[in-house]
């Protein structure tokens, strides 16, 4: 039988102001799952009040730092709990974002567009949804292009904004020239399991533009986007299923902001 094998590499603190449960609660159940380790990513603390209701404060860095620390210790030999971050990404913040990831050892930065935050409505919805999803689209291409993340989260969030007017069709011209230039970095595209429980219920991305990034040889890290213990590895069985569907024989995560690689056969017959 296979030791395991496979990271969580999405979950949060209630730093965040809407998560709860404290890391080793979080190792605890991927323990039961059959993981290896799991890899904390709260929510990054941005300058300027930038949607600080849903985000650690600056102040709170260290003891985020320390929380994750105090658990890695705690649950040493049995699963690895590693530091990571979610970081925005909003054109014009790159300085601080740039600055805040030399602030730790970080294993797995995850880059983030939410188009829902205020902020980022305010300044990118001029009154068309289609201008506004391509916009996204463009965005997460951006956020590879700059180097600072090692895996772009949930990367179609933005069809649960409005979910009456989103139409893939209709972008998917600028959806497939985003992942060219995604591509052409190298960076990894989470598959996102949290997206069964959002308006649109299907994980982000959704098959078809899973299909189009197996098409260009886009790595993926799986994530649940836990924000309660119980969540942890949430649907991982049926998104390595989506992974064979769309064309993937193996599954990533990264250590030390490396990628590394498990087959998709292996990662299903240690997990739990």
């Amino acid at each position: 039988m296979l030791p395991p094998l496979l990271y969580e590499s999405h979950m949060h603190t209630p730093l965040c102001g809407h998560a709860v449960g404290l890391p080793g609660e979080y190792a605890a159940v991927a323990e039961r799952k059959g993981f290896k380790g799991i890899i904390v990513t709260c929510h990054a603390p941005m300058p300027d009040g930038y949607g600080s209701h849903i985000r650690m404060a600056m102040a709170e860095f260290d003891r985020y730092v320390d929380l994750v620390r105090a658990a890695a210790e705690q649950w040493r030999g049995r699963v690895d709990v590693l530091l990571g971050l979610e970081s925005e990404y909003v054109p014009g913040y790159e300085w601080w974002i740039s600055e805040l990831h030399q602030k730790a050892h970080f294993h797995h930065v995850l880059g983030s567009v939410h188009q829902h935050a205020g902020e980022y409505l305010a300044e990118y919805f001029q009154g068309s949804w289609p201008d506004f999803q391509r916009t996204y689209f463009r965005h997460l291409a951006e956020a590879a292009e700059t180097g600072l993340y090692d895996t772009l989260s949930h990367p179609d969030l933005v069809k649960n904004q409005n979910p009456r007017e989103w139409n893939r069709e209709r972008i998917m011209d600028d959806i497939r020239r985003a992942l060219d230039r995604i591509a052409a970095t190298g960076t990894a595209m989470e598959l996102n399991t949290s997206g069964k429980n959002k308006l649109v219920r299907e994980m982000n991305p959704g098959p078809e533009i899973l299909a189009e990034m197996h098409a260009r040889n886009i790595p993926v890290v799986i994530g649940a986007d836990a924000h309660e213990p119980r969540r942890v590895g949430d649907l991982y069985t049926e998104a390595l299923g989506n992974l064979r569907a769309a064309g993937y024989e193996e599954v990533s995560y990264f250590i030390d902001r490396q990628r590394r690689s498990v087959p998709i056969a292996d990662a299903l017959a240690t997990l739990r």
